[in-house]
């Protein structure tokens, strides 16, 4: 496909800004968006048919968020997975763990086709700019140029390839895994960019979540979309729905 001829548009659909917006799911049985304000401790819904935005607040920076089978979500916060009853706004804790690591947190997961939910640790900072090695680590396939900065949220398409979330980079850029090239770049107007997903009634949509917190005075005066939420049409190509966690 030539994606040279498609004609990408991107807006901002939740202008009420994230510190740390992250892990966006296409809950398509709601037509919403769900995500977490990592920083803000809370998950989000946005609905896409009323544009409103509710919220849950959670004890703890809470990671990333799931579609549960049964209704709700699964979430991983500070160092345990819990449910989210969002109509109660109650969490119940599933499991707590590295207990021996006191500055550890979760952050990003997934669940797999299997039903399982998938999260990983990183380190928080133990004084500004200072975190603790070898406490988490990640592997990429893909060496990304300096513009693109860091590699952070990712979601695959219906043909099987990568799409990677820049954050500083300002941009998402989808990747053949077979042969580690970079296919396409987005570049979105933010520099703090995320994480991404697919979704949309068929699934043609992305939705990507942005940031501010990292960003000084100076920085946010230049940049005053940091925090967003955006979607992109006419990418020329599909996501697949969710997997939602069985238990």
């Amino acid at each position: 496909m030539n994606y040279a001829m498609c004609s990408i548009k991107i807006e901002s659909v939740v202008k009420e800004k994230n510190r740390m917006g992250e892990c966006p799911v296409w809950e398509e049985r709601e037509n919403a968006l769900v995500y977490v304000d990592i920083n803000s401790q809370k998950v989000c819904r946005w609905n896409s048919v009323t544009n409103e935005v509710h919220s849950v607040s959670v004890d703890a920076r809470v990671g990333s968020v799931a579609l549960r089978k049964c209704g709700g979500y699964v979430i991983a916060l500070g160092t345990r997975f819990a449910f989210l009853n969002w109509e109660m706004e109650s969490v119940t804790t599933i499991a707590e763990l590295e207990q021996d690591k006191p500055n550890n947190r979760f952050n990003d997961g997934k669940v797999d086709p299997k039903g399982r939910f998938f999260a990983g640790t990183m380190a928080e900072e133990t004084e500004p700019g200072v975190r603790a090695r070898c406490q988490a680590c990640c592997k990429v396939l893909y060496q990304l140029e300096k513009e693109e900065q860091m590699p952070d949220g990712m979601c695959i398409d219906a043909e099987g390839k990568l799409w990677v979330a820049c954050i500083d980079g300002g941009r998402v850029i989808r990747i053949d895994p077979e042969t580690g090239k970079r296919i396409q770049t987005v570049k979105l107007p933010a520099s703090r960019i995320t994480s991404c997903c697919f979704g949309g009634k068929d699934y043609s949509e992305m939705y990507v979540t942005s940031a501010y917190d990292g960003l000084d005075k100076a920085a946010l005066a230049k940049e005053p979309r940091a925090g967003e939420i955006f979607k992109i049409t006419g990418l020329g190509v599909k996501g697949i729905p969710q997997y939602s966690y069985v238990a």
